[in-house]
Formats: C-alpha cells, structure tokens, sequence
C-alpha cells in the first residue's frame, strides 16, 4: 500500500524521498525493521493472548530432560511469523507481482492447515491433531498450484544471456554489455557444482514427441509437489527444541533472499553467471520482511521458550522456503542449504525402516538413535538443548556459505 501511495506522490507530485520507495533495497530495508518490531512488541501481547484462551502445548512424556516443564506453553506462536511477515508485504511490496502474489498464497494456505492440525491438537487433546493424509492433501494442493502457476502464467519467465563473457573477467559491468534473449517461458533450472549448469526439466519428456514442452507440466509439477511436502515436512520434524526451526530457517531463508536479488539484478546475475529471472527480484521483500519475522520470533521462542511455533508455523516455514527456492531455480540446492531439515528427516527414515527390518527379522526391533529426529538423539545423551540449537545454527551458516559459493564454484 506505501509502495503505491509514494509511486503517486512521486509521479504527481514529485513528492521528496518518495523515490526511495521505488528501489528494492530500500523497501527490504523497512521490510525487515518493520517485520522485527511487529513480531517483538506485537509478539508478546499475542502471547498473552494465547496464554488467556489456554492454548498451551500438551507434552507426551519422552524422558527428555526438561520436558515435562514446557507442558502449558502456548503454541500456535507461527502466527506470530504469518503476521509480522504479512503485513510489511503489504504495505511495501509491489502486490501485482507473481512471485509475490505466490508467496501470500502459499503463507496463508500452510498457515491455515497448520493453525487446524494446532487446534485440534489442543481442543481435543489429541497429539495427533490433523490427520496425515488431510496434511499431505493440503501439501499437494499447494504444489499443484504453486506448480502450475509458474509453468502456465506468462509472466514466469527467465532471460537468456546471448554474448557470454570470458570465465577469468572479475570486472563488474554495465548491464549495457551484455546481450540477453527475450523473455521466454522455460522450466529451467540451476544444477550445483556443474559448469555448464543450467537444464531444463521439459528435456526429461522429449521423447513425448515433437510437442514435448506443452506436456512438460506432467513431469515438473510432481517434482514441485515432492519439494514442497519434503521441506515444509522436514521443517514440522526440526521444530523439536525450542529456537531450533526458526534459527535454522533464518538463515536459510536469508541465503535465498541473495539468490533472489542477484537472479533479479541484469547486472549481478549477469556478472555471476546467475540464471537472470525478470521480476523475482520483488520477491526480496517478502524474505526480509520473513527473516525479521523469524528473528523476532526467536525473541521468545529461545530457550527456555515462552512461546512454540506448532505447526502453523513450522509447516508456513517450510512452504515458503520451498517456493522461493523453486522460483529463482535454486530447488537441487535444497538437500544443500536445507541440509539440517535434511538430515533431521533422514534420522527418522533410518530409525524407523531400521526398527521395522530388525522387528521383522528378530522379532525386536533395534534403533540406530536414542531417539529420532536427531536433535533428540543427542538430548538423550545429556546435551543441554541450548547447545544443540547453538551447534546446529553453525552447521547451518556453513551449509548457507558452502551454498553461496556454488555461484562461482563449477
């Protein structure tokens, strides 16, 4: 809504300063101030709230220590995060864009399926809350959307860089000297560590025929799908002690937001050899309007936590970083950047297919961990849980440097 009214005031009126709003830095910049103060000084009186309509968390009794103390906590704080993102989007983002357009969509439908799965958690009494398969419903509605969206709407598209530079030139340039394509629709993507590193997913169904990229859509919108409910569920799985998921999606979430800006910038994605994707670069407000929300969330959600994200955030976390990473193309780097979800998601696997195979060949089944996901495994050996949120926090800063230097690495 600002971003429009100082448009006006810029092209009416000449207004001082309102050009400002016309440059995506500057609007990040408030995005993220904005988003810090909502979800500290607003956060706490939502708190309060949920303390009031008793929307506290029930603990099952794992061994765990400190555990049972947390019982009471109020949970459903994701929408202390929906909230403090949202509402700097508004008001500073251009709300034409696809790219944003996408990301309130995919916020307010992960939010709203995780707020029932909380609710129902807590007003039945029920750990289960939201059965699986209306989570896995909601997961793939979403994929289906966010899918077909970007292969069918016209204004997903990506430029193609024409006369390409020498590899050894270190000099930044004017984006005058490099020669782009027009805008095309393509399902290309961005393959790590590959110096030549660019493939189009349409590639994979040519032997369809001649017609093979009108039919390319029954290959790309299963895998969005699959890469959305695999993070937005290794999210739900890291949101285990308290300040773990928010920390560790902070930093993810600000790794995209240099991949957004530079694959939105003719003239650094030129200069990096970055896939260059019109208009993604608005995209930049939505992320730093999330990491302030998730920064300020964290205010309250270390240990020991006054507030637990439950799955209305948790599952709103990992949507958007989904989306954001499928929009700038930057999906096959997720097992990478995401790599704590990762792992965290693959100790359950392995834990759970190892009990089944020993129960079925022994009769007793055997575990790999303590416990699963894996920042319970190390609970269970007498890590304090602040520790592990500390350690897991410098592997996920290693995992985002290691990500950003894929731009140059191939």
């Amino acid at each position: 809504m600002l971003y429009y009214l100082f448009e006006y005031l810029e092209r009416a009126y000449n207004f001082p300063g309102a050009s400002l709003f016309g440059f995506i830095t500057f609007r990040a910049a408030i995005a993220i101030i904005m988003s810090l103060a909502i979800s500290t000084i607003w956060g706490k009186r939502i708190i309060l709230y949920l303390q009031k309509k008793q929307l506290g968390e029930s603990i099952r009794d794992l061994g765990l220590e400190g555990q049972v103390e947390k019982a009471g906590t109020p949970t459903m704080g994701g929408l202390i995060i929906i909230l403090a993102t949202l509402i700097p989007v508004f008001l500073l983002a251009k709300l034409e864009n696809i790219y944003v357009i996408l990301l309130i969509v995919t916020t307010l439908w992960m939010g709203a399926i995780g707020f029932m799965d909380d609710f129902l958690k807590i007003r039945k009494k029920d750990k289960e809350g939201l059965q699986g398969k209306f989570k896995i419903f909601g997961q793939v509605g979403l994929g289906i959307i966010v899918g077909a969206t970007i292969f069918f709407h016209p204004g997903v598209t990506v430029k193609d860089e024409l006369a390409n530079k020498p590899a050894q030139q270190e000099e930044l340039v004017d984006s005058s000297t490099a020669e782009f394509s027009t805008e095309e629709k393509a399902l290309t993507t961005t393959i790590p560590f590959v110096k030549n590193n660019e493939i189009d997913y349409s590639i994979l169904v040519s032997w369809l025929g001649e017609d093979y990229v009108k039919y390319a859509w029954l290959l790309f919108i299963p895998i969005v799908i699959f890469i959305v409910t695999a993070v937005s569920n290794g999210a739900n799985l890291t949101d285990g002690i308290d300040g773990l998921a928010a920390g560790s999606s902070a930093i993810i979430v600000l790794t995209l937001g240099i991949f957004a800006w530079v694959s939105g910038n003719i003239i650094f994605s030129d200069y990096l050899d970055v896939m260059y994707i019109p208009r993604s670069g608005e995209m930049v407000i939505f992320i730093t309007a999330f990491v302030g929300a998730l920064i300020g969330f964290l205010w309250y959600n270390t240990y020991p936590a006054q507030v637990f994200m439950g799955d209305t955030g948790s599952l709103t976390i990992g949507g958007i970083i989904a989306v954001i990473a499928i929009a700038i193309r930057k999906e096959l780097l997720i097992p990478l950047l995401c790599g704590i979800f990762f792992i965290e998601t693959l100790s359950v696997m392995l834990q759970v297919s190892w009990f089944k195979y020993t129960k079925k060949k022994t009769g007793e089944g055997r575990r790999i961990f303590l416990m699963s996901p894996l920042h319970h495994h190390y609970q269970k050996k007498g890590i304090h849980e602040s520790k592990i949120v500390t350690r897991f926090w410098i592997i996920g800063i290693l995992l985002a440097i290691i990500t950003i230097v894929t731009l140059k690495v191939r």
